[in-house]
């Protein structure tokens, strides 16, 4: 038994922040509408995490994919004969489908004669017939029908992006999302025949005039019946609504729940499945179509991080909350699913252990009310604090399990990981709020975050970490740049660094997305994204710095990363620089182990260590 490989080891001598890593983990399984007892999941049992087949009739788990940088994108079939999974190369996100037989066989192209792409959407009929949405850095967004034996047919294209959303239950009809307005952040519909001929069209953007979005959430689940579930944001939230798109008849739901909704079809189509988010918590309802009443499953508090309904009426679902590890729970009561058993790895950790509970910190800002979750170890304060920023940015942290946070509390730190504004769940114009002044906006919620926390007596103010991934890494580099007094230690993974570079290199949809954010491309508004762009501010940074980067990343790529580094080393600057070959992060347990390692010895290193008070000991 080796160090280095953690499924090779027992729980002996190995702490509880890499238990958490190393246990097995399963995701939500996704069954074939068609064949239902045929399943596929992913899961981490051989350190890497991979697709499974699960043949509930027989119990059969089988391992679909085997590669050294993981696997995660893949889709059954309707009927169940089929895995389709993505195929890119080390994590750079550009390839092929490929496709391989439920119970095992060689893989073979899935979609012969398209050409590799980045994938924007996927929907399988039960015909045979794939939908196939693609883009490029020269194509812009395409949607191809793939016939069985057929050559692909393209039925939509357009410079701005562009993704399939779903496929009718007849094979009639296809669902688009796209932003030919020219709004990236927010998406209008188009629903088409196989031939491309448009059916209807659902735009509350009303051309890119107005800031509401749209979202296929799937056609009814039953032949003949056209109905398209979309969310919308007219009422300054995501709540579902019917749109029949023949007809043009749009059917309104009321769900009297605060925060966001999110909404899928019952298997009959008589029913919904609604995923109510709120506070940084979710729950899940049934709501009846015929007469409107809403009732609660069975869900404890936490998060449900996916759900889908079954054709006996029950549910299952991803649970977790930031005290208890993930499990694949039923409204029956009973847990679906546990990690199948790596034949290499008799030994491996059993179960996660659990860590701290969060707890809610309402902080007023000069935006509104920010919502920040904190966890801290056990003890007075204050503490060293990590100030965990999240990525998307539309996104937000909730009430879930998240190992790499846990580790910093078993170190002794406190973690606080803020929704500011640009982040989902708090409405459409908390969301919408950071255009223009590009993490400049994020920044001052996280500021005001990072005050309380000093002045309730929970933070060391000598001792504050600014710490975050993807996005939450951009906003990392940024806050060292532009709030140089506030932080003793930047921990940077995958950032946007040098915001100009970053926007030739990335790909197309992101692009998309600058120009929605900024206002346009960096030889428009040049001034703008020198305001937002971290290497504008390089020369101020004060704190030591670790950044972490994907060698393939094509979100965060690495010459603008590079160009970051060459400034901090021009300046005989503290810092250290881990490459990686792979891309927007590491799907390898192993290496996410050792990144976070790594971090937590760069910032123990150079923050010190505390006296009796709780303070950072002097320099000398």
């Amino acid at each position: 038994m080796t160090e280095s490989n953690g499924a090779l080891r027992g729980d002996a001598g190995v702490p509880d922040w890499e238990k958490r890593f190393r246990a097995p983990r399963v995701g939500l399984p996704k069954w074939a509408k068609n064949a239902p007892d045929r399943s596929l999941f992913t899961s981490n049992v051989t350190g890497t995490f991979e697709l499974y087949a699960w043949d509930r009739t027989t119990g059969e788990q089988r391992q679909v994919t085997d590669r050294p940088n993981g696997t995660t994108g893949g889709a059954l079939s309707p009927d169940g004969e089929w895995i389709w999974w993505f195929a890119d190369t080390d994590g750079d996100e550009f390839g092929t489908w490929v496709r391989q037989p439920f119970h095992g066989g060689p893989d073979e192209p899935a979609t012969p004669g398209l050409e590799p792409s980045y994938p924007d959407g996927l929907a399988l009929g039960r015909d045979g017939t794939a939908v196939v949405g693609r883009s490029t850095d020269k194509g812009g967004s395409t949607v191809h029908v793939v016939r069985p034996g057929g050559e692909p047919v393209e039925v939509y294209r357009h410079q701005q992006s562009a993704g399939v959303g779903a496929f009718s239950h007849d094979g009639s009809l296809i669902a688009i999302e796209h932003t030919e307005h020219g709004d990236a952040m927010h998406s209008a519909i188009r629903v088409v025949r196989t031939d491309g001929t448009t059916i209807g069209e659902l735009d509350d953007t009303h051309g890119g005039t107005q800031e509401l979005g749209l979202a296929v959430m799937g056609f009814a689940p039953v032949d003949g019946d056209p109905r398209l579930l979309v969310g919308h944001q007219r009422h300054g939230r995501w709540e579902p609504m019917l749109w029949n798109p023949v007809t043009g008849e749009e059917t309104p739901l009321t769900v009297d729940l605060p925060g966001d909704l999110d909404a899928d079809w019952f298997p009959d189509g008589g029913a919904l499945l609604i995923d109510h988010s709120y506070r940084a918590r979710s729950e899940l309802w049934r709501y009846e179509l015929a007469d409107g009443t809403l009732t609660r499953l069975d869900t404890p508090q936490g998060t449900v991080s996916g759900a889908l309904p079954r054709p006996d009426g029950t549910v299952e679902f991803l649970w977790s909350s930031a005290a208890k590890p993930p499990v694949v729970r039923s409204t029956t009561g009973h847990v679906v699913l546990t990690a199948p058993t790596a034949p290499a790895a008799p030994h491996a950790i059993a179960q996660a252990p659990d860590s701290v509970p969060v707890t809610d910190a309402w902080v007023e800002g000069p935006g509104g009310t920010i919502h920040a979750l904190v966890q801290k170890p056990a003890g007075e304060g204050p503490f060293p604090t990590v100030f965990d920023i999240h990525g998307g940015p539309t996104w937000h942290d909730s009430d879930t399990f998240a190992a790499g946070p846990a580790a910093w509390v078993d170190h002794g730190f406190a973690v606080i990981r803020v929704n500011y504004r640009g982040s989902t769940g708090y409405g459409r114009a908390w969301t919408d709020a950071l255009k223009h002044r590009v993490g400049l906006i994020e920044l001052e919620d996280i500021g005001a975050v990072r005050e309380w926390a000093v002045a309730s007596g929970l933070a060391d103010p000598e001792r504050l970490v600014l710490a975050g991934g993807s996005w939450g890494g951009y906003l990392t580099l940024l806050g060292l740049g532009t709030q140089p007094d506030a932080w003793a230690v930047g921990l940077a993974a995958v950032p946007v660094a040098d915001y100009v570079t970053a926007y030739h290199d990335e790909m197309e949809a992101l692009k998309a997305l600058d120009r929605t954010l900024l206002g346009g491309t960096p030889e428009e508004v040049p001034d703008r994204y020198a305001a937002s762009s971290p290497l504008t501010y390089v020369d101020e940074v004060r704190a030591p710095v670790y950044i972490s980067a994907g060698l393939n990343d094509p979100r965060c790529p690495i010459r603008q990363v590079e160009n970051y580094v060459e400034r901090l080393e021009g300046r005989g600057h503290p810092h250290e620089v881990y490459r990686y070959d792979a891309g927007h992060g590491s799907l390898v347990v192993e290496e996410r182990i050792k990144q976070l390692r790594q971090e937590i010895a760069f910032a123990e290193r150079h923050l010190g260590p505390r006296n009796r008070q709780g303070s950072r000991a002097p320099r000398g």
